[in-house]
């Protein structure tokens, strides 16, 4: 049954606008599932208002997918993702010594790698007063009346906001310092040395494996350093960024990734690492060609 065309010109305008709205509310809960039940909610909404209300179609849906990702990050009610592409972070994996690709410079300093891994960080409250006003230039005064706070309060929350992704933002002798305290991670690891894995672990360090048999969380330096194994033989591998964080990355024999290894390091102590060594994962990941030692690229049949 065809609809009015009341009803398509509505229709026509919300499709209009759905690109942007997934993008809000993928920002806000970092699930491409739970972003589109968002923007379907905003539909049913929109198809129960009088549309001859509305003065700013953009901004009222805006508001609403706002007002409905908040109900969901703080009732908790974000959904386990279950296909292979959500179950990792989005990882972005450029080689050591590699330009960028274009794609990452196209994100801008806005919606840059800073932003994609500190996002989880933020308060709810936070969180939206950050995304809509710095990545979708929506005015604090709109924000607000999601929030029920005044303009300032939201101001302070963007600004509280902006001022952790801007720590996320590591100078470039900082990075430096990051890479010296994950390689002597791996030389301690692939010989052996469990104090001085002490000492570059943080005691809560946390440890993300993602096998094919699942994934496999260990909390703690000493526990980490005792299963420490996985992170030693990716020494082997060829340093990488991983969103914007030091990593490794190792491929066997025929060029097929083997393990992405990444690190998050703060004032001088690795504080999480997460591997992925599921070759159906790692293959869904579209990473970089491997890179030879230059012994095997003067003799490719090598083993």
């Amino acid at each position: 049954m065809t609809g009015t065309p009341r009803a398509d010109s509505i229709a026509e305008a919300f499709e209009s606008h759905r690109d942007r709205l997934r993008a809000v509310a993928h920002r806000m809960l970092g699930s491409h599932a739970d972003a589109e039940d968002v923007v379907q909610e905003a539909w049913l909404r929109l198809s129960r208002q009088d549309a001859d209300t509305i003065d700013n179609l953009g901004g009222w849906l805006t508001t609403v997918v706002g007002r409905i990702s908040l109900d969901v990050l703080r009732s908790g009610r974000t959904r386990p993702e279950v296909s292979l592409d959500d179950q990792l972070p989005a990882f972005t994996v450029t080689l050591d010594d590699a330009p960028p690709p274009e794609d990452l410079v196209a994100l801008g300093d806005s919606v840059g790698l800073a932003l994609l891994t500190v996002l989880d960080s933020l308060r709810p409250d936070e969180r939206l007063a950050f995304v809509l006003h710095d990545v979708f230039a929506v005015p604090f005064v709109e924000i607000s009346t999601i929030l029920g706070r005044s303009a300032d309060a939201t101001k302070m929350l963007a600004s509280r906001a902006r001022r952790k992704v801007q720590a996320a933002q590591q100078p470039a002798s900082a990075g430096r310092e990051q890479r010296e305290v994950v390689q002597a991670f791996l030389a301690a690891a692939r010989d052996g040395r469990f104090e001085q894995l002490l000492r570059v672990l943080h005691p809560e360090v946390r440890f993300t494996v993602h096998t094919a048999s699942g994934t496999f969380v260990t909390l703690g330096a000493t526990e980490v350093a005792t299963r420490a194994r996985v992170a030693g033989s990716a020494a082997r591998g060829h340093g990488a960024t991983v969103n914007g964080r030091p990593g490794v990355i190792s491929w066997d024999q025929d060029g097929n990734p083997l393990s992405l290894l990444t690190f998050t390091v703060a004032d001088g102590r690795i504080t999480e690492l997460t591997a992925v060594v599921d070759p159906a994962e790692l293959a869904l990941m579209n990473l970089p060609d491997p890179v030879w030692p230059k012994a095997r690229q003067a003799d490719p049949d090598r083993a």
